[in-house]
């Protein structure tokens, strides 16, 4: 039985007010209150983050260990989260149509669950051909390809759903459906067998496998005006789904802030009236169908500003705090998830490089583990937002 979101809340509401030291609360002493707590003051679900437990390639990387495997990440994350976002991406667990590789969301969820820190699961299929395993792109679905393509898609859903069950409180089930350019679903190697279905197929297998669970649609759609198809596609996509009764709780807005993955800007730093306007158009839409919102992969991966790290992080912390005022004036926002809180473990320094070849500043923490301006200006959103419900 899923436990409705009042629950939820009353129950994160008491966890709040207690005085525990793990799972992103403080303690009794005179630190300064988590992000998580100051969240759930608010009638929130929360603050969180994703943790990187995939080992890349260390000439990709600098050199440096994920997050996951840096002790004093995990540390900054015990202090400030009770969120842990982990991943279950196809191209760390599918290594052929027949086998799963479990080692990298195990370690995470494992740990996760020992500190007592809410799971979200990420994702259950990524509608794109360049983020998916390269033998699906190439396989032989046979001589009923979407028989084979539905029976390929709900097996991988339901061993993660059922692998993991109620230590995840929600699924990214979705991810990235929309192609900017178009405002179409995505041609990958599932939708070309299924068609737009895929996505109903993903959301029907997840709602059996995990009926507990809250089902996210999750894209970085933007506020400018090149998103503006994004924005619409997207849209489309949740208005069918709500008409054919599609089981999809909550839209996932990424959050991305600075250059996007197609070249286009996701969203920019000035985030003028007019940009606010386009993106209060897009939530009252998708509010008004009765979804739930969540800030699923925060940073900031702006490019252009001077190389002095007192500015860009004084613009950071501007953006940070606008952008997030303006999202969580929407009560139906449960929860903000930052994607990485420690800047030499981003994603973001090895895309996008800046062409003076410094270190990019996209999150809370410094790479000396100090809070940044950025983290002062979340706690300033989080203190003057309304409360949740």
């Amino acid at each position: 039985m899923r436990l409705s979101r009042r629950q939820i809340v009353s129950a994160a509401a008491a966890v709040a007010a207690a005085p525990i030291e793990a799972g992103g609360q403080t303690g009794t002493g005179s630190a300064a209150p988590s992000l998580d707590s100051l969240a759930k003051a608010k009638g929130r679900l929360g603050f969180g983050s994703f943790l990187n437990s995939f080992a890349r390639d260390p000439a990709q990387t600098r050199g440096i260990p994920c997050d996951f495997d840096d002790i004093k990440a995990r540390e900054v994350h015990l202090k400030e989260c009770g969120i842990a976002t982990a991943g279950v991406y196809w191209t760390w667990t599918r290594p052929n149509a027949r086998d799963f590789i479990f080692y990298n969301s195990d370690r995470v969820i494992d740990w996760a669950e020992k500190q007592k820190l809410k799971i979200r699961g990420h994702n259950l299929v990524w509608l794109r051909f360049d983020r998916m395993p390269e033998w699906l792109n190439n396989y032989d679905f046979g001589p009923r390809p979407a028989t084979e393509a539905e029976r390929l898609l709900r097996e991988h859903i339901t061993t993660f759903c059922k692998r993991y069950g109620t230590r995840i409180f929600t699924w990214d089930v979705v991810n990235e459906a929309i192609d900017p350019h178009t405002g179409l679903v995505r041609d990958d190697a599932f939708h070309k067998r299924l068609g737009d279905a895929v996505v109903d197929i993903a959301f029907d297998a997840a709602r059996q496998a995990a009926p507990h669970a809250s089902l996210v649609y999750n894209d970085y759609m933007g506020w400018t005006e090149g998103s503006a198809r994004h924005r619409d596609g997207v849209l489309k996509l949740l208005t069918r789904l709500k008409a054919q009764n599609i089981p999809v709780d909550m839209v996932g807005v990424q959050g991305h802030i600075g250059p996007g993955p197609i070249g286009d800007v996701v969203g920019n730093l000035s985030f003028d009236a007019g940009e606010q306007a386009s993106l209060k158009s897009f939530l009252d839409a998708v509010t008004g169908m009765g979804h739930r919102l969540s800030i699923t992969e925060f940073d900031i991966g702006e490019t252009g500003l001077p190389p002095d790290n007192r500015a860009r992080d004084e613009a950071h912390a501007d953006i940070t705090r606008r952008y997030l005022q303006f999202m969580l004036g929407y009560p139906q926002l449960d929860y903000i998830v930052a994607w990485g809180l420690v800047d030499h473990h981003s994603w973001l320094q090895t895309r996008n490089m800046r062409e003076d070849g410094a270190l990019k500043r996209p999150t809370l923490y410094d790479p000396n583990y100090e809070p940044k301006l950025m983290r002062q200006a979340i706690a300033d959103a989080l203190q003057s937002a309304p409360p949740g419900h």
